[in-house]
């Protein structure tokens, strides 16, 4: 583990983010699980979808 991450891990404990930035990180993490299942259920419409160019 890098030695910075430490140093943000300190930081963070003596000055923890605001409950509304914790609301907002939640939000985001859940709509994007939320879209990685509708994804893999099959019920992401076709034209969202991106496609892939087959590899070399």
């Amino acid at each position: 583990m890098n030695p910075l991450w430490f140093i943000r891990m300190a930081k963070w404990a003596r000055r923890p983010p605001s409950m509304t930035q914790v609301k907002i990180a939640g939000t985001v993490l859940a709509i994007a699980v939320a879209i990685v299942i509708v994804d893999k259920l099959g019920f992401w419409p076709d034209w969202a979808r991106l496609d892939r160019a087959p590899r070399p």
